[in-house]
């Protein structure tokens, strides 16, 4: 031992017989570090799907959300248009919404959610961010039915911006068309021309975008042009509206709702 102490021979011996050893301890201790390297990847993996299916979650919420924000900016979007038309138009106006929408052919009828408690009047005008959507027909408490302006029963008095050319746009049933009726043959009027409100007939404010005439046509062989023109509004896509009381009318001669089946 002394001479080991001061030689260190044995030292030597031991580090050669660490480096036999070693393989040995490696191959006795490997179940246990195997188990433990397998539980920390089974741990991992768990962590990790756990993990995963959060987001997963998280995401279709933002998702959900974000449909949500879109939805509310395309609103905000549509109530700005009709704000602003009612601020170029000078009139009183009130916004309402559509409760219904009457699906029966060649029919074009809608209900809104205002009525005789906002003052709503039989003939009233319906507009839209676009132009005149139609007109008032039967007013109940709290709610009120309106006719399109396609609706075929539907007339209104039109004027065109080009030539001052007056006529009267009358519904075709068809979700998307008017046609202007007694327009003679010589008449000058073009595809394009902009029709807007003339006025006449006092229930009408003049100056509204009503249609464009989208196709003229003459037939040599007949007194009168068939004239179609295309409605201004969003007859189909708006969910907002404007109601108007026209500059000038007095508050005290609105009427009040008119018994159903009277034709205002």
């Amino acid at each position: 031992m002394t001479l080991d102490h001061r030689q260190h021979h044995l030292e030597k011996v031991r580090a050669g017989l660490s480096v036999v050893v070693y393989p040995l301890q490696a191959i006795v201790n490997f179940p246990f570090i195997a188990v433990e390297w397998l539980d920390e990847g089974l741990s991992t993996r768990q962590s990790l799907l756990k993990e995963n299916e959060q987001l997963r979650k998280q995401s279709l919420e933002l998702k959900a959300r974000l449909q949500k924000f879109n939805s509310l900016e395309n609103e905000n979007m549509r109530l700005r248009e009709l704000l602003e038309s009612s601020f170029k138009a000078g009139d009183r106006v009130l916004i309402a919404e559509l409760l219904k929408v009457n699906l029966e052919p060649y029919t074009r009828k809608i209900v809104i959610n205002k009525g005789d408690i906002h003052e709503v009047y039989v003939g009233q005008p319906l507009v839209d961010a676009y132009g005149i959507m139609g007109q008032v027909t039967h007013v109940g408490p709290f709610t009120s039915s309106a006719m399109l302006i396609t609706d075929p029963n539907h007339a209104i008095p039109v004027q065109v911006i080009r030539n001052g050319l007056r006529a009267i746009a009358s519904g075709t049933g068809s979700v998307n068309q008017l046609e202007l009726i007694n327009i003679p043959n010589n008449t000058d009027i073009k595809k394009g021309d902009r029709l807007v409100t003339s006025g006449l007939g006092g229930r009408f404010p003049s100056g509204y975008p009503v249609a464009t005439v989208i196709s003229v046509e003459k037939d040599p062989g007949l007194r009168f042009a068939r004239v179609i023109a295309e409605p201004t509004a969003h007859l189909q896509r708006t969910r907002e509206v404007l109601l108007v009381w026209p500059a000038g009318r007095r508050q005290e001669t609105i009427p009040t709702a008119k018994p159903a089946g009277d034709k205002g």
